[in-house]
């Protein structure tokens, strides 16, 4: 199939491109360069085969850019809670309304799939009870009510010519060449690497689920393949049962991974986010899913990579690895307006 995957420079689109162009598919990107200036590590898969790709804000696509494609894999958004939350407008600017846009596009121009990705952080404040995909949602942040209503009104779009799917993935982690070190795995072990030390904030209660960004991928790629009957117009939770964590054992068990790292928790409070998932649903319904990492296999390949790299700390604090750092610098430098177009 031709694939057309947005946010492909991203920090997952790095890794699907080529995991899909594996498979056979024909890949085009799409990625507006935000995050260009950061690249961790190289390997030979990303160097050797990586898509054509177009350089254009999502909110700017057009028919000809998508045109003979037969799959649209969305992952180009405004990327976290901080960044959202620094700025809701263009938050819901960017990840509602170009989300929504994109998907009546895609509907016009005949493609009849398409795979959004979404986020666990729609549960928001859970229940002590295992969330699925029925369960109702409680988003406390932008960029969570964004997803919601994303799944909602691309949802409502369904019919016999137009199937989406919207896989929720858990919180993301492990090694890409476009790294992220604002999310939690991924930053806790970069300061372990660097400082030696993992100092929290809170006392670590609050439960997080997780998902290592291959099987992101996997998930993502089997949601391209799957047949319409398995996967139209249904939402699916990203990620496996056994990757429920406390914050506090994330800790923990990355730490564990880093000789001479000292672990140490705070007070409570100041997070209300809560939340464990059940991942039955994919693990049963996805054809060809499973998960194949967890926190302790995750940590040490991270630690592998620095190791490999000799990472030093002004890498892992370096802007473009930190979303919110780099629109923050690309704005006080001018390179990009206070709606996030790019000056000329």
């Amino acid at each position: 199939m031709k694939v057309f995957v947005t946010g492909v420079e991203g920090y997952i689109g790095v890794l699907l491109a080529p995991m899909l162009m594996d498979r056979g598919h024909e890949v085009v990107g799409l990625d507006t360069g935000y995050y260009r200036d950061g690249w961790l590590y190289s390997d030979n898969k990303t160097i050797r085969q990586f898509p054509r790709f177009i350089n254009k804000d999502l909110r700017r696509i057009t028919a000809e850019d998508i045109e003979g494609c037969d799959v649209v894999v969305h992952l180009a958004e405004l990327s976290n809670d901080p960044l959202g939350q620094n700025n809701p407008e263009n938050t819901f600017e960017i990840n509602h309304g170009g989300s929504v846009a994109l998907a009546k596009l895609a509907k016009s121009c005949g493609i009849e799939k398409f795979v959004y990705t979404s986020s666990c952080s729609v549960y928001g404040a859970g229940s002590n009870d295992f969330l699925t995909e029925t369960s109702e949602t409680n988003p406390l942040t932008a960029y969570a009510k964004c997803k919601v209503k994303v799944e909602s009104d691309v949802g409502a779009m369904a019919d016999d010519n137009f199937s989406p799917t919207f896989l929720r993935n858990a919180t993301a982690y492990g090694a890409s060449p476009r790294m992220r070190f604002d999310i939690v795995l991924n930053n806790l072990s970069g300061l372990a690497w660097t400082t030696k030390k993992i100092a929290m904030i809170s006392d670590g209660t609050p439960w997080r689920p997780l998902v290592h960004v291959l099987d992101i991928c996997n998930a993502l790629v089997c949601a391209v393949e799957a047949p319409r009957e398995a996967i139209h117009n249904q939402i699916f939770n990203v990620g496996h049962n056994g990757d429920n964590y406390q914050v506090k054992d994330i800790a923990e068990i990355t730490g564990a991974q880093f000789p001479g790292c000292e672990v140490t928790m705070g007070p409570s409070g100041g997070d209300d986010r809560s939340y464990r998932v059940c991942f039955d649903k994919i693990h049963e319904q996805l054809p060809g899913f499973k998960c194949d990492w967890n926190a302790e296999k995750g940590a040490i390949q991270l630690r592998k990579v620095y190791e490999q790299i000799e990472m030093p700390r002004e890498i892992f604090e370096f802007r473009p690895f930190t979303r919110l750092k780099q629109l923050e610098y690309l704005i006080r430098t001018g390179q990009i307006d206070d709606n996030f177009y790019w000056n000329v």
